[in-house]
């Protein structure tokens, strides 16, 4: 597949029934979703900003809001769900799982886990000496 490519009509199928409707919202009525969801799909697939999405796709604030508003509504979750099923259902996921036991090491900066280093504590300390 190329980095062009849209979905198919038959990826559209699957997907359309998940998408949601503007009815009954505030606000302008949603677009086209196809466009929108081909624009975040051609997105996530080269790696561009969002500011350099091809104007086909629309203006790439509203794919970008689109894209958000799904993400925290579970229209993603859902989508994603139902490709599995389908997937999985065709016999296409190999579910076999190989895990080693390979150690990765960080650095003793790596952490975000506070230490004491006792700095504070020594200022005062000191100070309450020499007073």
């Amino acid at each position: 597949m190329s980095r062009s490519a849209v979905l198919s009509d038959a990826h559209w199928e699957l997907i359309e029934p998940l998408m949601p409707s503007s009815d009954g919202k505030r606000g302008n009525r949603f677009g086209d979703h196809r466009r929108i969801v081909e624009g975040v799909v051609y997105r996530f697939r080269t790696g561009i900003a969002w500011r350099d999405l091809p104007e086909q796709f629309g203006p790439w604030q509203t794919v970008w809001k689109r894209h958000r508003r799904f993400s925290q509504d579970g229209t993603w979750d859902r989508i994603h769900t139902m490709l599995l099923t389908h997937a999985d259902a065709a016999g296409q996921i190999d579910w076999r799982v190989s895990v080693d036991s390979t150690i990765n090491r960080a650095h003793q900066h790596g952490t975000n886990v506070a230490r004491a280093t006792g700095g504070p504590v020594e200022s005062h300390e000191s100070e309450r000496r020499a007073g």
